[in-house]
């Protein structure tokens, strides 16, 4: 059956490049789903801790820090970083779990879940939204031109036209194909979450200024039913900011994470004490005491404090992310659980 990760192993794309004066990796010529050792570390991913500083979630972490890292070299805002970072993601359609390209709902339709959050406190969020090929766009509008902080389906839709935004068809030959194909196959059973169908993109920045802001944004569950919002736009599950603090962001399983609220739990455990590090392994293990089918599904959660140190950690074995700091932009192996 056609799942996400298939599609991401048939369309590495390659990490040899420069934008914003900041190197990618060196010696990878290109960037598999699956983890590869050439060029990447595992473990610890701590910079020197001197902003500007963007990390973010998966293998196509490293173009998004790229374009987050051209607006803070510049001396530009966090917000606006981890706004332009994400969308590089939602524009490229070969990423099929994040914007145009995602894989589609059992009905055809991709919908769209993000959240953005600032160094005020300030965020927000649109879910399953069709047709806007920028959903984290949308979530800052709604954060900064509207008394909520979250819009859904035909409304969010109107209120994305009402300001400017124009619709596309986000369904490519490629994902419809996929779609067709797991109809034929699945005889219209919804998918549920499982070790393959995940991918969301989460980013955390700081910016020139020490202040920090998050974004997250996501196509969601492939072959969901209709409808189906998981943890991206849900503040403190997809993606939690406080300027004290830090700030957190979480892949894999929405369900899972959402029963926690796990993003906003890191934040709490570093504000208490604890390293980024040890906040995303004590959440994990704490997804595994509380939910009993633990193994069968990816969780991870990546962090960063307001001293620049960053904790990376998941369930499964697999989840990688990327860390830019100091000019360099790197992918790092994270640590996890079931071993």
């Amino acid at each position: 059956m056609s799942n996400r990760r298939d599609f991401l192993k048939q369309t590495a794309f390659a990490s040899a490049f420069f934008l914003g004066g900041i190197s990618n990796i060196k010696g990878e010529e290109k960037i598999d789903a699956e983890p590869v050792s050439a060029g990447r570390e595992t473990g610890k991913s701590n910079p020197s801790g001197k902003a500007p500083i963007v990390i973010s979630t998966w293998n196509f972490g490293l173009a998004a820090n790229d374009a987050a890292w051209k607006v803070l070299s510049s001396g530009g805002n966090a917000l606006d970083a981890v706004e332009k970072g994400v969308q590089v993601p939602e524009a490229d359609p070969k990423v099929t779990s994040v914007g145009y390209g995602g894989l589609p709902d059992r009905d055809g339709h991709v919908t769209l879940d993000a959240s953005i959050m600032d160094q005020n406190g300030n965020c927000g969020a649109v879910g399953c939204l069709e047709h806007i090929m920028h959903p984290i766009s949308v979530a800052r509008k709604v954060m900064e031109k509207t008394p909520y902080i979250m819009l859904v389906g035909e409304g969010a839709l109107e209120f994305a036209l009402a300001n400017g935004f124009t619709k596309t068809d986000l369904l490519t030959p490629e994902s419809k194909a996929a779609w067709e194909k797991w109809k034929k196959e699945n005889n219209y059973t919804p998918q549920k979450p499982d070790m393959n169908n995940h991918d969301t993109i989460g980013m955390v920045a700081i910016d020139k200024a020490g202040d920090v802001s998050g974004a997250c944004t996501t196509s969601g569950l492939a072959w969901k039913i209709h409808g189906r919002v998981g943890d991206s736009p849900i503040i403190g599950a997809g993606v939690y900011v406080d300027n004290e603090v830090g700030g957190a962001c979480s892949t894999g399983k929405g369900e899972a994470n959402m029963k926690i609220c796990g993003s906003m739990l890191i934040i709490e455990l570093m504000r208490n004490g604890k390293t980024p590090q040890q906040a995303c392994e004590e959440t994990i293990k704490r997804v595994a005491r509380k939910q009993s089918d633990y193994k069968d599904f990816q969780l991870a959660y990546l962090a960063m404090n307001k001293k620049g140190e960053i904790g990376a950690y998941a369930l499964q074995k697999g989840f990688s992310y990327a860390v830019a700091a100091d000019g360099v932009n790197k992918l790092y192996d994270s640590d996890y659980l079931c071993k």
